[in-house]
């Protein structure tokens, strides 16, 4: 057999045409699938969001972007007396810092929190408790620049306070008008919380004028003022000065407060209303003080007893439970009793709201009051009067004695209401002078759980009135009580420890 050679020139053409079939059959993406990683993630988002869901993303991110400017961050330097750490549990104010008081050797502290520009020049609104007892107060903006600070004036009833920087053409808030605020709202808390810088939080109003927390607790009485607005956008310690911001970008409120047994937001918070904010930062801006105008009165809101004691259809208002002598309320013709149901044509709905409104005039200021008088509505208009002019303690006979210090009659009638769960008796000529009444009947024994227990009559009490009908005997109770029903409820006028109240028990 004879042996053949392959021809050069074939192998070269069955080499060129084999490669260009492989040519034809390469894929390059195959080549890379065949060395590349793992592909990992969806091609595309599950769910495609709503216009009006991005309607609201993006008001959330302009609002933001509009209102984090306006909000800066507060530093304090301060001396504090060290002995121990306090029990800040349950309602609270917080502080960006570790709180202690008491007796001591002083020592350097530093405290923390936010506050809110009120105006282009560098006026700032915060929180008094940011800034008390501060020896220094620096101030850094949102573009990273530190001033330092100078206090304007304070007003620890309201725990409102203004300082100011040194600048010019700063981002102002715009103040919103508290008519426009709304339960239910979606709401922006801004600050600085656990020093985190331009923080915000998102929630809805749950509720306004919230009142009766004893979350300031600086002053006796009413000269504290809890008209909050509650929120449950996240509020932490740092928080303290920052505001509470509308989807419109307003500023609605000056955060202050949480309800806390740690420290810490677990679901409530509270911020000063934008009106009183308003109403004292002008007045600290124009002369560094309040000049606040006083009604001369204390009030308690109206209960369902007492609106049914009073034949209201409804459960709203303020009763009166002692006017200041010489006073404004006074002057006006207000009297003990008087249930306040709107003051400027605004409806009250609990005393913490009447204290607001107050707490926004001036001196000289006018109210116009509609009150509810023996079954009557009646209008009165009552001219405000400075803290100065106003003898707020309503107590004249500061100084008397226990009524079981007095010389009691051995022989005064002794009488059991049982209804009411209590036991009455006579007042003697001691006791009346002591306590400054002509009238009026004692009682030395409330029952545990009784209704007038319940109510807050103590042994001790003196009852003046029931129903409005002055009382000289135990008799003069019992014959009231026996023309009154099961379910009926009864209006009392009691005296105790020299302060009069109005008190209404279901019986």
């Amino acid at each position: 057999m004879q042996n053949k050679k392959l021809n050069p020139v074939a192998i070269l053409i069955v080499a060129v045409v084999l490669g260009g079939l492989l040519a034809i059959n390469f894929n390059p993406s195959n080549y890379n699938n065949a060395f590349a990683k793992e592909n990992i993630g969806a091609q595309a988002p599950p769910i495609q969001i709503n216009n009006l869901a991005k309607q609201l993303n993006e008001t959330f991110n302009s609002v933001s972007n509009a209102v984090i400017p306006t909000v800066v961050s507060i530093n304090v330097k301060m001396e504090t007396k060290l002995s121990g750490r306090q029990d800040f549990s349950g309602l609270e104010e917080f502080f960006g810092f570790n709180p202690f008081g008491g007796g001591g050797t002083p020592m350097p502290a530093e405290g923390s929190g936010s506050g809110v520009i009120i105006s282009p020049n560098g006026y700032i609104v915060t929180n008094n408790h940011v800034i008390e007892d501060a020896t220094e107060i620096k101030v850094t903006t949102n573009d990273k620049k530190t001033y330092t600070a100078k206090l304007i004036g304070a007003d620890p009833t309201t725990d409102l306070a203004v300082i100011k920087i040194e600048a010019e053409k700063l981002p102002t808030a715009y103040l919103a008008n508290i008519e426009d605020v709304k339960i239910g709202e979606m709401v922006l808390a801004v600050g600085n919380p656990l020093g985190l810088n331009s923080t915000i939080t998102q929630g809805i109003i749950s509720a306004i004028g919230r009142g009766q927390l004893n979350l300031n607790n600086k002053l006796g009485g009413n000269q504290n003022v809890e008209n909050y607005i509650q929120t449950d956008a996240a509020i932490n310690p740092g928080n303290s000065g920052g505001g509470l911001y509308d989807l419109n970008g307003s500023l609605i409120g000056i955060n202050t407060a949480i309800a806390s047994r740690s420290g810490s937001f677990i679901g409530y918070g509270f911020a000063v209303p934008i009106d009183l904010v308003k109403a004292i930062s002008e007045d600290l801006i124009e002369d560094g003080k309040i000049d606040r105008g006083y009604i001369g009165v204390s009030y308690e809101p109206v209960n369902e007893a007492m609106a049914k004691a009073l034949g209201m259809d409804k459960v709203y208002g303020a009763v009166v439970q002692e006017v200041v002598k010489k006073g404004a309320a006074e002057k006006a013709g207000i009297e003990t009793g008087d249930i306040i149901l709107s003051v400027d044509g605004k409806e009250i709905n609990s005393s913490s709201e009447l204290q607001g409104i107050v707490f926004t005039k001036r001196v000289g200021n006018k109210l116009d009051l509609s009150i509810l008088r023996d079954g009557k509505k009646i209008n009165k208009t009552v001219t405000l009067e400075a803290l100065d002019n106003a003898n707020l303690s309503v107590n004249e006979n500061s100084g008397e004695k226990s009524i079981y210090e007095s010389d009691i009659d051995e022989s005064a009638f002794e009488g059991k209401i049982n209804s009411l769960g209590i036991t009455v008796e006579r007042i003697s000529t001691d006791q009346k002078n002591d306590f400054g009444v002509d009238y009026g009947i004692l009682v030395n024994k409330v029952d545990r759980e009784s209704v007038a227990y319940k109510g807050g009559i103590a042994p001790g009490t003196i009852i003046l009135k029931a129903d409005k009908q002055k009382l000289n005997t135990p008799a003069d109770l019992n014959k009231i009580i026996k023309n009154k029903k099961s379910g009926d409820a009864i209006l009392l006028q009691i005296k105790y420890k020299g302060t009069n109240r109005i008190v209404a028990l279901i019986i």
